[in-house]
Parts: C-alpha cells; sequence; structure tokens
C-alpha cells in the first residue's frame, strides 16, 4: 500500500487495535464465560449469578497477573497464558482445578462461545467509510496472532477493509515495542509522523504509538476501564469517546 499526503489532515494512514477497538471483545468475552459458567461454575439463583458473571467478565479483562503480556512480550505461549487465566479463575469462583486434559475441554467451551460472538462495535462501519473515503489507508496492529486476528476480522465482516498488518507472531513479540508500530506503517506503507494508531489502552496502545513517532489515539470508552488508567500522565495523544469521533480529530 502507499499513501499520498494532503494538506489539512494529520495523517495518510490509520492502524488499528482490534479488540475493543473495532471489535466488540467484551461483549464476545461475555458470551464465552457465560458458557463457561454454566459448564464449571457452582450454579447460582438469577440474581447472584448475574452479578458473579460481571465479575468473571471483569477479572478475565483485567488479567491483573499480566498473564496475556507476558505472551505479547515472548515469555509465554498463548495456550499456557490462557490455561493460567482459567485456573485463576475457577479458584476465584468456585470452579475445579483443571489439568492439561481438563483445560482443553474447557478451552473448547470458551473458544466456541467466543468465536460466536465476534462482531465489529456498531460505529465502526461508517468511520471505516468515512477513511476510506478521505483516501486514508487503514490496517490492523495487534497483539495477537496474525491467523486468529484475521479470522476474527473475518467474522466480524472487516477483513475486506482492514487488513491485519502485524500480529504477536510476526516479529515474535508486541506492543509496546516500537518495532511493531514501525513495522505495521511499512506494510501499510505510510510515513509513521502521518500514521495514526487508535486503541483501547492508554499506555501500550496510544502512549506507546506516540513514543514509536505515530499519531496515538486512545479510544476510552465509557464505562468501566479495564486497568486503572492515571489519566495526568496521558498527555501528547488524542483522546476519543467513541470511533464517531476518529475523522475529526484526525482533521479528516
Amino acid at each position: 500500500m502507499t499513501a499520498t499526503s494532503r494538506a489539512g489532515t494529520l495523517v495518510d494512514g490509520v492502524l488499528f487495535d482490534i479488540d475493543d477497538t473495532i471489535v466488540d471483545t467484551r461483549a464476545a468475552f461475555a458470551h464465552a464465560l457465560t458458557a463457561v459458567a454454566e459448564a464449571y461454575l457452582p450454579p447460582l439463583p438469577a440474581a447472584s449469578a448475574a452479578e458473579r458473571h460481571r465479575a468473571v467478565v471483569a477479572m478475565w479483562r483485567a488479567d491483573v497477573n499480566g498473564h496475556y503480556r507476558r505472551y505479547t512480550a515472548g515469555e509465554d505461549t498463548y495456550v499456557h497464558q490462557r490455561h493460567q487465566r482459567a485456573n485463576e479463575l475457577h479458584a476465584a469462583f468456585g470452579g475445579p482445578e483443571l489439568d492439561d486434559a481438563a483445560f482443553v475441554a474447557w478451552d473448547e467451551v470458551f473458544d466456541g462461545g467466543f468465536r460466536a460472538a465476534w462482531a465489529a462495535h456498531d460505529e465502526t462501519e461508517d468511520v471505516l467509510t468515512a477513511l476510506l473515503d478521505a483516501g486514508v489507508v487503514v490496517g490492523a496492529l495487534s497483539n495477537a496472532a496474525t491467523a486468529y486476528q484475521s479470522a476474527k476480522l473475518e467474522k466480524a465482516g472487516l477483513l475486506d477493509r482492514v487488513p491485519m498488518l502485524v500480529g504477536v507472531d510476526t516479529l515474535g513479540f508486541g506492543k509496546p515495542d516500537p518495532r511493531v508500530f514501525l513495522e505495521a506503517c511499512r506494510r501499510l506503507g505510510t510515513d509513521p509522523a502521518r500514521t495514526a494508531y487508535v486503541g483501547d489502552e492508554a499506555d501500550i496502545d496510544a502512549l506507546a504509538a506516540r513514543d514509536a513517532g505515530l499519531v496515538g489515539v486512545w479510544l476510552d470508552r465509557p464505562g468501566a476501564r479495564r486497568v486503572v488508567v492515571d489519566v495526568d500522565a496521558v498527555r501528547g495523544v488524542h483522546v476519543i469517546s467513541s470511533l464517531d469521533e476518529l475523522p475529526a480529530a484526525l482533521g479528516l
């Protein structure tokens, strides 16, 4: 891909994070963890089950012990980090400890529910149309494996417009390493200084993109954040609360 700079705009290209940015991964996790709770956690009355479910989803997304980030740093495997997180979840909510064989069955329940619920955020389509109509080239950079995220984009109806350019397996590590941002720009065909990176995490998305020389955009959707954020430390990036705000933030 190549891009031509246009006067009056900040960017020629936009790189997107995928999960909880253009794909509603939180809802997909909720769907997957409902199946897990029904299969593995002690039954509860409806009201208590609903409260527990919210806590289960919050714990899974927070990953407070950093298993997924060790995977993205090349320090763990994808399967092992998910196995560890599954057992931590069970320990917290009364499920059985999973040995290797039991985890394989657990993961079939989780992954089947997760994949079935992959869908784009409601505003994604209109924003992509606005960017592409403005002549901006787009692509995806994610901290998950390329094939897995390509399947997610395809299920969400986005892959034909948002090619999966760089995953954690492309260079063997992921964000916040600046090299992954620069490699994605190279594949997109844009100057990093004229390329925005849009993601839902302030540190490994917007601030890391800024530090790599890109235009950082933090998508801070309303509601509970995945991790605690020192908002005062989020500087030198654009902050938006919905993807709808992205074209205007980039001067398009």
